[in-house]
């Protein structure tokens, strides 16, 4: 898999106009993503939207893609988001790739962090759902176990997807730490607005 140090390749010229970002849940990539897509003037598409329906229902494999494909024909975006459904269709148009790949104690202080945030703020969430106290710590779907079980996943799957023919276009960069994540912002040259499209 490529990696590069920084200054990262997103701060030449031009800008992709496709990027996407992953990591595993906690990592920070939603908060990344729109910062990426308001300095690059491009659409910023959260999975998760297209995902979640009322009472946490998630949608089917082909509603979830059509979903996607319509929000991706703009062809000018940030998307955020690990899912593997999506990945031939987000990986396979992206130009970019940013890995949040930070180490797993930061991860689950930062999952902490929003996690208390959004329940005692009672934050609307995507298909109006709510975090709870109970889902967030006691269920067996709670975040802080996926957190546990997928970083490591990630840490071993992603190289291995990123080596496939179909992904050797994507330019990716891998940060470890939340300052290369903000040195990667730093870098990003003020230009003339993209032609986007609205999500």
């Amino acid at each position: 898999m490529p990696s590069f140090t920084l200054p990262p390749p997103l701060a030449v010229t031009p800008s992709p106009r496709r990027v996407a970002v992953v990591g595993v849940t906690g990592s920070g990539k939603t908060v990344l993503a729109r910062a990426l897509a308001q300095a690059l003037d491009l659409a910023y598409v959260e999975l998760d939207a297209l995902y979640w329906g009322s009472g946490w229902q998630g949608a089917e494999r082909d509603v979830f893609r059509q979903r996607a494909e319509a929000a991706l024909a703009c062809g000018a975006w940030v998307v955020d988001g690990n899912y593997s459904a999506l990945r031939d269709l987000v990986w396979g148009q992206a130009q970019a790739l940013v890995w949040l790949d930070y180490a797993l104690p930061l991860v689950l202080w930062q999952l902490l962090k929003r996690t208390l945030g959004r329940t005692l703020h009672r934050e609307l969430l995507w298909g109006n759902n709510r975090e709870t106290w109970r889902g967030a710590f006691f269920s067996p779907h709670s975040l802080f176990l996926y957190a546990l079980s997928s970083h490591k996943r990630f840490r071993r799957n992603f190289p291995v997807a990123l080596a496939q023919p179909e992904y050797a276009h994507l330019t990716v960069v891998r940060l470890r730490t939340p300052r290369e994540a903000e040195e990667l912002l730093a870098t990003i040259p003020l230009h003339a607005p993209l032609p986007g499209c609205m999500i």
